[in-house]
């Protein structure tokens, strides 16, 4: 029995070292406790039905819950010593704060956004991006082709987009991306609206992409949200439409981690 003790202590340290190990351990002593309260204690009848209602329903919703864990917040999970090497857990933060920076300064610049900085959402909308990145490291749609004649506008919104493990290709013409597109597979294609070739040229390269049979996620990041613009890029078959960096960048991550 000592030893026994001795091994449940050992287990217990090791197992607090990170939130996965408090859960487990939250388990057990929550399960435990119901089942000798169960056997031991002197319930009356009218309690007796909930304890084994339960004792079956516990594990159940237990494992929801884990499961919504480990898809939507795998990032929070582990600490640092359950990487194989700590410098990794240390280069993951470094890189989740190098993307929320950028898409903060991205949010501050004039080009007619809202100007709202969540910072909250930044980083909760990161380190979902940052967890699913490791699981797909050598996804080749995790390739986005961002289509604009003045890439430098948009320079921070993708350090952001770079930060988390997406690969970006660039072009600066609807001929050039429409090219790109026949010669590659991308995940996502970013456009913004008025270019040098026509002041609604992303339409013309979203109408060109699903004339073709074409139906990569489509993406415009141009000066206006107002709702009837969203609108039409909804009807006319893209999968969003904003002015807003943080926006664009949640809507872009999770087409692509749903990919």
């Amino acid at each position: 029995m000592e030893n026994d003790a001795r091994d449940f202590n050992k287990t217990a340290i090791y197992l607090s070292r990170n939130p996965l190990g408090i859960i487990a351990l939250f388990i057990v002593l929550v399960y435990g406790m119901a089942s000798l309260s169960l056997v031991f204690a002197k319930i009356p009848d009218s309690y007796f039905g909930i304890m084994l209602y339960f004792l079956v329903l516990f594990p159940v919703i237990v494992l929801f819950i884990f499961v919504y864990l480990v898809v939507w917040h795998t990032a929070k999970l582990f600490a640092p010593s359950d990487f194989a090497n700590q410098q990794n857990y240390v280069d993951l933060i470094n890189k989740e704060i190098f993307a929320a920076a950028s898409l903060a300064v991205a949010s501050t610049k004039d080009r007619g956004a809202e100007g709202r900085v969540d910072i909250g959402n930044i980083v909760s909308v990161i380190r979902e991006s940052s967890g699913r990145s490791r699981e797909r490291n050598s996804d080749s749609r995790r390739h986005l082709l961002w289509v604009d004649d003045r890439p430098d506008n948009n320079v921070y919104e993708r350090k952001a987009f770079e930060a988390v493990g997406i690969k970006i290709s660039l072009s600066t013409s609807t001929n050039e991306a429409l090219d790109m597109i026949r010669s590659g597979e991308f995940g996502a294609i970013i456009s913004d609206m008025g270019r040098k070739e026509g002041p609604k040229e992303g339409y013309v390269l979203l109408n060109a992409l699903r004339s073709m049979g074409d139906e990569t996620p489509f993406f415009i990041y141009a000066g206006s949200n107002l709702p009837e613009h969203r609108r039409e890029a909804l009807s006319r078959g893209a999968q969003g439409s904003t002015n807003n960096p943080q926006d664009l960048f949640e809507m872009v991550t999770r087409e692509l981690m749903n990919a």
